[in-house]
């Protein structure tokens, strides 16, 4: 499989991390839950996160945008260090970098014209031709140019998430966090989900950063991979070299295989 990556990652896009996360731990309470964590994101790139439930993949991500601070470390988003930020600081950085949450975080009431709308009024964009023409290319490429007048009730749920995302790049933003992005679709619903994350790298080069249980759509669209295990990073690398490790907590993972015995 020829990842996206190869065609469009330059050796000068490759020198500057766009995200980077040195040294960072979280405890919450007496549990840790990040122990050291060091990963770089390069521009462009699609990276993976998995590991098994409850193991912090999530919790790392919100790091990213400024939702949770580390205990210990830093993150640094184009360079520019997060949790040196005020809350109200933040904005640029999240214009930066997005995040799709796991049921997409729809506003019931809002049609999903308005819901793909919403952070360009917030971001103080003030030309609704403007607005209503970005909103428009927005659900264009996610597909949903023609449900644009539905309330997310009157979608499925793969419809949700596709709307879930053109709210993410309505905003053209360089970054798109995804948090289990297929989960609870069919297989037909997490292949649209996949096309459109590779499609937005592909005609926008987004970076992407995906935590998933999905082993299918991990080698669908991943670059490279990171598993997350007892707060540290215990595997990093591309597809092809995760088939190839020798590693039997990892071999198991990825296959499925639990160790309990009848």
């Amino acid at each position: 499989m020829q990842t996206a990556s190869s065609e469009i990652l330059t050796t000068s896009e490759t020198e500057q991390p766009f995200i980077e996360l040195r040294g960072v731990c979280k405890r919450f309470g007496k549990q840790e839950i990040l122990r050291g964590i060091d990963l770089s994101l390069y521009h462009g790139e699609t990276l993976v996160i998995i590991g098994p439930s409850g193991e912090g993949k999530t919790v790392m991500m919100k790091h990213i945008i400024g939702l949770i601070r580390p205990d210990e470390g830093d993150v640094f988003v184009d360079g520019i260090k997060v949790n040196g930020l005020r809350e109200r600081e933040m904005a640029p950085i999240r214009q930066k970098v997005s995040m799709l949450f796991q049921n997409a975080a729809l506003f019931d009431s809002m049609t999903v014209e308005d819901n793909v709308a919403f952070p360009l009024i917030e971001a103080g964009v003030k030309d609704k031709n403007e607005i209503k023409q970005r909103v428009r290319e927005a659900l264009e490429v996610v597909d949903l140019q023609e449900h644009m007048k539905k309330l997310p009730v009157n979608l499925s749920g793969g419809m949700r998430k596709r709307a879930g995302i053109a709210r993410a790049i309505v905003g053209r933003s360089q970054c798109i966090l995804y948090d289990e992005p297929t989960a609870s679709l069919d297989p037909v619903g997490s292949d649209v989900i996949d096309q459109m994350i590779l499609r937005m790298q592909r005609r926008f080069k987004v970076t992407s950063i995906v935590v998933t249980h999905d082993m299918k759509s991990l080698f669908k669209i991943a670059d490279r991979v990171a598993m997350l295990r007892r707060g540290v990073i215990r595997f990093l690398g591309t597809p092809d070299e995760l088939r190839q490790c020798q590693d039997k907590e990892i071999q198991d993972f990825i296959e499925g295989r639990s160790n309990i015995t009848g």
